[in-house]
């Protein structure tokens, strides 16, 4: 059984590539148009809008490529700290290289790449030797002087002018980066800089598809966005620069309002005229407002979301990965939303499978987890480790048995595969605990039907369960959680270790 869809995406499409045209039109000589948020696998954005391609962006790109360069963004500082993407568990320059790939893989190729801020920091020199060794353009930029209160410096040599200005061929350049505080808009503004000094009259605008400017501020799907971005402390707000001129009510989150005076003074300065943004809205070309097409679909989506953001931050909190006040900020907004966790469908059926573990004793060490996964049609099922398997192998496992009509007493893993990897975990490999993990559990799934028809049946189904919730009653370990995003699945946690051993918590 599909989901429910709560957004039209072709629509959206459509009327988005149409407004970016638009606004090309309107520049002489160049746009420079930061992309916001997550140009590739925009995870988020699909499940708060049930519909919504998490690629569209790319799609988008696809149908502009032959107007637009692309350059990409990356801090200096982020590359340095290695900082991490949560959705992928990669650092954020990892994640870079991904998307020069990802780009290939759709025909896109990126520009040059931009270090923002770079101090000669030891990280990001390796990082711009790397990508220089593979035929890539890198630009290093500093921070820029006097910003943000010094308008004169920033617009002068000293400031935008100590850049190097950013070679590119096309009327659309997109500058986008792998998460905020990328240096994407102070790149735009040093090449509207450059441009200008050269006699250039080109222009800068906003692609961000969170929070969405013409629905309302407490919209579940605007309040989700808050839950996104509880970890940087982002809120959304009304944009009163745009309510003051136009006297229309739109939303926009405070780092884009709080900066817009000081942004509004600089665009004056380089252009040597009176802006013609009067409001941060007014800078935005989004439309995912209206490929909306069933309200009541996206805000429950967004309550949903609400709740595994919950339990993101959570985990993360016992991992030493973020702050107490992150976990609090998103649980108020839970609370704002009228959610609690056991809204979740899959949280109690996980617990309740533990518990039953120990009812049993049949649990790895004495330690016991449950997980739980909602099906397409809405049946829950449900998974527990053993001496065999972790929970999440033994759910998804029971999970595809169930979509092939398997009855739940035959095995679907030959007993000499298990006893293969078993004996190579324990004897060859020294690990304290054998029984598999997802990753493992998928291999030798794989294995079992080259000579069993009934697991080839299995394999089979497998593809189902994209997009299906799961709740465990422990953090993954690597082999779950790499498991369960191939697949597609949608991933909550209790914030406990699946062992005793801080070893083994790795």
């Amino acid at each position: 059984m599909a989901k429910k869809q709560g957004f039209d995406n072709e629509k959206y499409l459509q009327q988005q590539t149409e407004a970016i045209l638009e606004r090309v039109g309107k520049f002489d000589k160049k746009l420079y148009l930061e992309f916001g948020g997550k140009l590739l696998f925009d995870y988020h954005a699909a499940r708060v809008l049930p519909g919504f391609d998490p690629n569209v962006k790319m799609r988008l790109l696809q149908k502009l490529k032959d107007q637009a360069d692309i350059v990409l963004c990356i801090y200096a500082g982020d590359i340095e700290r290695r900082k991490m993407r949560a959705d992928f568990g990669i650092t954020y320059d990892v994640d870079a290289l991904k998307f020069i790939d990802d780009l290939e893989d759709w025909g896109l190729k990126v520009k040059a790449v931009v270090i923002t801020r770079f101090d000669d920091q030891p990280s990001a020199k390796i990082f711009k030797n790397k990508l220089e060794r593979q035929k890539i353009k890198v630009y290093t930029h500093q921070f820029t002087k006097g910003y943000p209160t010094d308008i004169d410096l920033i617009v002068s040599k000293e400031g935008y002018g100590a850049n190097p200005h950013i070679k590119t061929d096309k009327k659309l350049v997109i500058v986008t980066g792998p998460g905020p505080g990328s240096g994407k808009l102070a790149t735009c503004l040093s090449q509207l800089y450059h441009d200008y000094t050269k006699g250039m009259k080109s222009g800068y605008a906003k692609f961000e598809t969170f929070p969405i400017w013409n629905i309302p501020l407490k919209h579940p799907v605007n309040v989700a966005y808050e839950s996104a971005t509880a970890d940087i402390r982002d809120f959304n707000m009304i944009d009163s620069f745009h309510l003051e001129a136009y006297g229309e009510t739109t939303v926009n989150y405070n780092r884009d309002v709080e900066v817009f005076p000081v942004l509004k003074r600089i665009l004056e300065k380089i252009t040597g005229k009176e802006a013609m943004y009067k409001s941060p809205t007014d800078m935005g070309v989004n439309c995912a407002g209206f490929g909306i097409i069933d309200d009541d679909i996206v805000k429950e989506a967004s309550r949903q979301e609400s709740i595994r953001r919950y339990f993101r931050y959570d985990c993360e909190y016992t991992m030493g990965l973020t702050d107490k006040e992150t976990v609090e900020r998103a649980e108020l907004i839970m609370e704002e939303l009228g959610v609690k966790i056991e809204d979740r469908k899959v949280v109690m059926p996980a617990r309740e499978a533990a518990e039953e573990g120990k009812t049993k004793g049949k649990g790895h060490k004495g330690f016991f987890c449950g997980a739980a996964m909602e099906l397409p049609d809405g049946t829950i099922i449900a998974g527990k480790n053993s001496e065999l398997m972790h929970a999440v192998s033994s759910l998804v496992l029971n999970a595809a048995k169930y979509l092939a009509g398997i009855p739940d007493k035959l095995h679907l893993l030959s007993p000499n595969i298990i006893e293969s990897v078993t004996k190579l975990k324990k004897n060859i490999l020294n690990a304290k605990s054998a029984n598999l993990d997802l990753d493992e559990a998928l291999i030798a799934l794989t294995i079992s039907a080259t000579t069993n028809s009934t697991a080839q049946m299995a394999l089979e189904r497998l593809s189902e369960l994209k997009e299906c919730e799961v709740h465990t009653t422990h953090i993954p370990t690597p082999g779950d959680e790499a498991g369960l995003k191939r697949l597609g699945i949608n991933l909550t946690a209790d914030p406990n270790f699946s062992s005793r051993g801080f070893y083994d918590q790795k």
